[in-house]
């Protein structure tokens, strides 16, 4: 045993520091592989979305997301649901959000009909909030023509 006395090994003590060094590589390593995870983490579902020159609106609360893909599947905030059930789940998360609002992700393939349905859905889970969820569109240059 080592002593900070005078008996027997003089010069020799305990070390009292704690090496650091270790524990800042281990939170770099974890650092870079949150940076490396997270962007995939994000990732939603692809909707190829109309594309308009509309002004997009600011949100308050995080709203509901309903997504219908080219080949007609419902989504509900990234989760795959049936048409039947939407109005029910919709009606569900509504009482537990107070002033709930339904964004309609629709991909431009997807028939006019199809989109009705939805809305139908929506406003049978008693949701009168209900947006539409476009891409912007390239500005036009207006009142040129080529070739004049």
């Amino acid at each position: 045993m080592l002593s900070a006395g005078g008996g027997g090994r003089r010069g020799r003590r305990y070390m009292a520091e704690i090496n650091v060094t270790p524990l800042v590589d281990v939170v770099l390593v974890l650092l870079i592989v949150f940076m490396v995870t997270a962007p995939m983490m994000t990732k939603g579902l692809e909707v190829d979305l109309p594309k308009v020159t509309a002004r997009p609106l600011h949100q308050k609360t995080r709203p509901l997301v309903v997504t219908v893909r080219a080949d007609g599947s419902v989504a509900l905030d990234r989760i795959r649901v049936s048409l039947e059930e939407l109005p029910g789940l919709l009606a569900d998360r509504r009482a537990r959000r107070r002033g709930a609002q339904v964004l309609l992700r629709a991909d431009r393939r997807v028939p006019y009909g199809v989109v009705a349905e939805v809305v139908a859905a929506v406003r049978a889970a008693g949701i009168e909030d209900l947006g539409l969820v476009t891409e912007a569109a390239p500005p036009r240059t207006e009142g040129r023509r080529e070739g004049r």
